[in-house]
């Protein structure tokens, strides 16, 4: 019988193989994360204005990014199976498919905004405010939002890519590229933003312009990684001979993976309208959320990261057809979570008594982002169980049931609450968010009750 330290905590074994895969994971999301932390500090420096037009076109790149995420993560489960069971005609097959529906979506996005950017942006302008200051602002977020879309192009082939190595126990070649693109973003931003070295001084254009080398800096450095080291990637060996993907297995794909891609795509959705929500009290209130939510993003890396690893550990243990250990882990992975969840969430306490203040705008944003930070912090842990399920949950293809929890309770319990509150009350800002995300719990309990019933543990690929 087991003991309840045996039950969840595991030796040092397990969480050496999990840190053997999340380190990298952790460090190029950092990177990635910390390059948007950067960018919005150097364009905070120019004012509110030019903060709040940057942090308005960014929400609607975080939705594309997560649809992008979604999709490609849909075939990244049967990925991480095929290599479990190293079947390298499988992994070619789902990166092919990767490319076809990220390049689709991309063009979707690129179409949307070209045709209606505008009219979307200016949703989240319309709280109080002066009507020429928000026109500015508009004027600003859709001329940064077109030069964006420049690098969505090399994005979807890296995510796609880097996507494959990862779940391919090869996490270090997305690092480094994640580490080259950092380093470009940055020097590019200190030359454009602010026209040093001779440069003209663009503003919010020379953050755009800086984030699009970037995108393709990194697709560069991951593409010659893999194209050099053909022996460790074999499935690059005739990737792009032919796009050509099994319909049966494209159909297994779509029907694990489409609930995958509209659960990121309704996730991120339901996140741009609880902004949306927010912003109804006032420009002052989007300006605050955008310096929690940059700062959110960096702390959070921790706990998406092990995420991530964890889905992709019990990917493969389910793929080699290791059921039992894989739920056996579960438990300990759950725990691991929470606990990093916590520490975290103490980090984030207390820099929120002092990174808003790296800010160039008025006291009461300031004060305002400090207190959503401090709510923020609160429920860490909880984002940190919340994750950890969906990852275990979604590695045994039940996507269904991921898109049901995630997306499905966030527009039924967050999204409708604050809908209600925005609309129908004057509940101030800082009682109004710490509700609407004290909602999470709820999640979390059916995430939790989900990964107890085990249902989740199954091979998608052991019939071939």
């Amino acid at each position: 019988m087991k003991t309840l330290s045996s039950r969840y905590f595991g030796d040092k074994q397990f969480y050496r193989r999990i840190f053997t895969v999340m380190l990298p994971i952790v460090i190029q999301n950092a990177i990635t994360n910390f390059v948007s932390m950067l960018d919005n500090l150097m364009v905070g420096r120019l004012g509110t204005a030019e903060m709040t037009a940057v942090s308005v076109a960014n929400l609607l790149v975080f939705v594309y990014n997560l649809s992008i995420f979604g999709a490609v993560s849909g075939a990244g489960i049967f990925t991480a199976q095929y290599y479990g069971k190293k079947d390298h005609e499988g992994i070619r097959c789902t990166f092919r498919f990767k490319l076809m529906i990220a390049g689709a979506l991309t063009a979707c996005a690129v179409a949307l905004v070209l045709l209606d950017g505008r009219s979307i942006l200016a949703l989240y302008l319309k709280g109080q405010g002066e009507a020429a200051e928000a026109a500015r602002i508009l004027d600003l977020s859709y001329g940064y939002l077109k030069l964006i879309l420049i690098g969505l192009i090399p994005h979807c082939i890296t995510q796609a890519l880097s996507g494959t190595l990862r779940e391919t126990d090869k996490g270090i070649p997305p690092m480094a590229a994640g580490v080259s693109a950092f380093t470009v973003n940055l020097i590019l931003n200190y030359v454009l933003i602010f026209g040093h070295f001779g440069a003209p001084r663009l503003g919010v254009t020379g953050a755009a312009i800086a984030t699009v080398v970037s995108r393709f800096v990194e697709l560069t450095v991951v593409a010659v990684w893999t194209m050099r080291h053909k022996a460790l990637n074999p499935f690059i060996v005739g990737a792009f001979r032919n796009f050509r993907v099994p319909l049966e297995l494209a159909g297994r794909i779509l029907k694990k993976g489409l609930p995958l891609m509209l659960n990121e795509t309704l996730w991120a959705g339901g996140i741009a309208f609880l902004e949306q929500c927010y912003s109804l009290r006032g420009l002052h209130v989007v300006a605050a959320c955008n310096i929690n939510n940059t700062f959110f993003d960096v702390f959070a890396v921790g706990f998406i990261s092990s995420g991530v690893a964890i889905g992709i550990i019990t990917g493969q243990e389910l793929g080699a057809g290791r059921i039992r250990e894989a739920r056996e882990n579960a438990p300990k992975m759950i725990v691991f979570s929470a606990l990093l969840g916590v520490v975290i969430g103490a980090v984030y306490f207390a820099a929120a008594h002092f990174l808003p203040y790296l800010y160039n705008t008025t006291e009461d944003v300031q004060r305002l982002a400090t207190s959503l930070m401090i709510a923020s912090a609160l429920f860490f842990p909880t984002e940190g169980i919340l994750n950890c399920c969906y990852f275990i949950v979604r590695a045994g293809g039940k996507t269904m049931i991921t898109m049901l929890t995630d997306s499905g309770l966030l527009w039924g319990v967050q999204v409708s609450t604050a809908f209600f509150i925005s609309r129908f009350t004057d509940m101030p800002i800082v009682p109004f968010y710490t509700l609407v995300q004290s909602l999470i719990v709820i999640k979390g309990i059916v995430g939790l009750l989900f990964v107890r019933q085990g249902k989740w543990a199954v091979s998608l690929v052991k019939e071939e």
